[in-house]
């Protein structure tokens, strides 16, 4: 596998903007650094009907049983594991869901591990041990598109029958030949040249942003623009729960907190119980029918109630 030479990567040019970025005054860096931080958004709008395709490939494949894996080095790396480890907490799902895999291995999120991702072998065995399958979708990050480690992942992934992704920064790479298809967010040079967990991981973030919120709201774990499908594990969120029942089901705050007690604080099965007015047992019925598809549940409890 011959790599693109690393000088003639957008990511890796010297960007005439932040020349002599040392002589600069700290207010003079930070304008720097915003104005082309400001691009990011333009690249990524460039590449929205490839989120869409992920979007709702991602959903599909849930919708399977199937999961969606992160793979990585570095920045990109710990971009995959940051929106892994934010799923579970924002839409309550198993842990297992959303998963991760970073050359070197957690340890790798808060220490240098850089020497793994030149291993194409290490990045076939880390993928080995998820058992990838038709049912998965796997996605390969990396900024510069030519990283061994997520390059030999995403290979072995797709000879297992994975759906494959890439999501890299620069066009025509060999990240990018691996996979189905790929998400390419061109943000041009950095200011502080080749540091990638700049333009390119914000790049990174959002479109992983995009691709999980988007799916789990197409899974109807969101009702409007509310991230109904939470769990109530403390004060803040105990509170969240209230206002979300206040607002979508139009209800004072008191029998909001009186309905989410008699759901056992599940904050889906209070929503379809207040919409449809349904009891409990009905409004768990009609979450099951519809794989807890909140709006859908809401509209078959409600057709249930007709004679």
């Amino acid at each position: 596998m011959k790599l693109r030479p690393l000088q003639d990567l957008t990511t890796e040019s010297a960007n005439p903007i932040s020349t002599d970025l040392d002589l600069k005054s700290a207010l003079e860096i930070a304008r720097i650094i915003n104005a082309e931080d400001a691009k990011v958004a333009a690249a990524v709008q460039r590449a929205l009907p490839q989120i869409a395709r992920a979007i709702d490939l991602v959903a599909a494949h849930f919708r399977k049983g199937g999961r969606l894996l992160y793979v990585g080095t570095g920045t990109s790396g710990r971009m995959g594991a940051l929106d892994a480890s934010e799923i579970p907490p924002t839409f309550a799902t198993s842990p297992d869901l959303v998963q991760f895999i970073i050359a070197g291995g957690t340890k790798a999120l808060g220490a240098e591990a850089e020497a793994s991702e030149d291993s194409r072998e290490l990045g076939r065995a880390e993928m080995v041990k998820r058992k990838p399958s038709k049912k998965d979708v796997v996605i390969g990050i990396a900024a510069s598109g030519r990283t061994p480690f997520t390059i030999a992942a995403v290979e072995y992934a797709r000879s297992r029958g994975a759906e494959t992704i890439a999501v890299t920064c620069n066009p025509k790479s060999l990240l990018e030949r691996a996979a189905h298809f790929a998400i390419v967010t061109d943000v041009g040079p950095e200011v502080l040249t080749g540091s990638s967990r700049m333009k390119a991981g914000t790049a990174q973030k959002m479109v992983l942003n995009m691709i999980t919120t988007g799916a789990m709201t197409r899974l109807g774990y969101v009702y409007g623009n509310l991230m109904v499908n939470l769990r109530l594990k403390n004060s803040k969120l105990s509170e969240r729960g209230i206002t979300i029942l206040h607002r979508a089901a139009h209800v004072d705050r008191e029998k909001a907190h009186k309905t989410l007690q008699a759901a056992g604080h599940d904050v889906p099965l209070a929503l379809v119980m207040l919409k449809a007015e349904v009891p409990r047992a009905q409004a768990r019925r009609a979450l099951q029918a519809t794989a807890g598809h909140v709006r859908k549940a809401i509209a078959l409890a409600q057709k249930s109630k007709r004679p």
